[in-house]
């Protein structure tokens, strides 16, 4: 028993060793969600007319930015002080002009000057709607209102004789009578 002990423990304490060996380590030296030096574009793929967000924590704590969508035809835009300490965050919407392709969109903060950057994929929307599905899906299973009724009789009828067969072999065997 002590063996079996000592060998989950043992166990048990090299995976968790090797969990905290393996962990990423997201936003180290940071503190925030953001990455310190890049601009990150949300969502990364958009399609013309869509809204895209942007976000930094190169401007530090207070800091503001002047965004240049230009590239995709968007223009200038802001960037202003977030909820999350040390980020700037602004919004732009992709023209419904703007072509298939991957843009680089430009902030440069208020402070300093610093010059970041994040990339764009532009996908162009597809024209079909969507198609709904319709009918029946033929699982095997059948149904009470199944495309064939004799089928669905003939499984009832077996069902029924099944149960009847299995309640009178169970009223034999508690009366004693055997099988």
């Amino acid at each position: 028993m002590r063996r079996t002990a000592r060998l989950l423990t043992g166990a048990s304490l090299a995976v968790v060793a090797a969990g905290a060996l393996a962990a990423p380590a997201y936003g180290v030296g940071t503190g925030t969600g953001a990455s310190a030096g890049r601009l990150e574009v949300y969502p990364s793929s958009a399609a013309p007319g869509g809204q895209v967000t942007v976000n930094t924590a190169a401007c530090g704590d207070d800091g503001t930015a002047a965004g240049d969508a230009g590239a995709v035809g968007a223009g200038r835009f802001t960037l202003a002080p977030s909820t999350h300490r040390g980020e700037a965050i602004g919004q732009f919407r992709v023209p419904p002009s703007a072509q298939q392709g991957t843009y680089e969109i430009v902030a440069e903060c208020a402070a300093g000057g610093r010059r970041i950057s994040g990339d764009l994929v532009v996908t162009l929307a597809s024209d079909r709607q969507p198609v709904h599905p319709r009918g029946s899906v033929k699982t095997g299973v059948g149904g009470a209102l199944g495309p064939d009724p004799v089928q669905t009789a003939a499984g009832v009828a077996a069902l029924a004789v099944a149960a009847a067969g299995g309640t009178w072999l169970l009223h034999r065997r508690a009366r004693g009578d055997g099988i």
